[in-house]
């Protein structure tokens, strides 16, 4: 039993020597490691304070960035829908330009048709009138050759004459 319960001198020993480690602990290890420890707590309530601006900011960031995406795709439709009906003006005006001239590449081919239409028909009608005299030339020389043939062809000149 004596291993059981220690003697009063080992017992008063032993609470000295704690009495005397309390002592000095507290007088030099205590402060210190307290000090360290209320600098590490501030350490991390800085950091998490920091932590949770920089997650408000973060979000604060992701909100204006969604925001500014969004102005930006409005914008992009609005010049993509302002090109669309330029590019369809455009179309319209080349469209009705091209008409234009075609028209009037058509009505100026007209005039010139018209116009070396007719210069073809007075041409001919020229030429048929010269080979027209030229053959009456030809008949009455070869048909009034003589005096008799002369005095025929007066006669019925004179007779269509009085019936008209």
């Amino acid at each position: 039993m004596d291993l059981l319960i220690p003697g009063s001198g080992l017992f008063i020993w032993q609470l000295v020597g704690f009495l005397v480690l309390f002592f000095l602990l507290s007088k030099f290890a205590w402060r210190p490691i307290l000090d360290a420890l209320k600098v590490r707590e501030m350490s991390i309530q800085e950091a998490l304070e920091s932590a949770e601006s920089a997650k408000a900011e973060m979000a604060k960031l992701q909100a204006d960035n969604k925001k500014l995406l969004e102005e930006a795709r409005i914008e992009r439709d609005a010049i993509l829908k302002e090109a669309l009906t330029a590019a369809n003006a455009i179309r319209e005006e080349a469209k009705e330009e091209a008409t234009k001239i075609g028209n009037k590449m058509i009505a100026d081919a007209k005039a010139v048709i018209a116009t070396e239409k007719n210069a073809a028909l007075n041409e001919l009608k020229n030429h048929v009138a010269t080979l027209s005299i030229d053959i009456a030339e030809k008949v009455i020389r070869k048909n009034l050759s003589s005096d008799k043939a002369q005095k025929d062809m007066v006669e019925e000149l004179v007779k269509d004459i009085k019936v008209n």
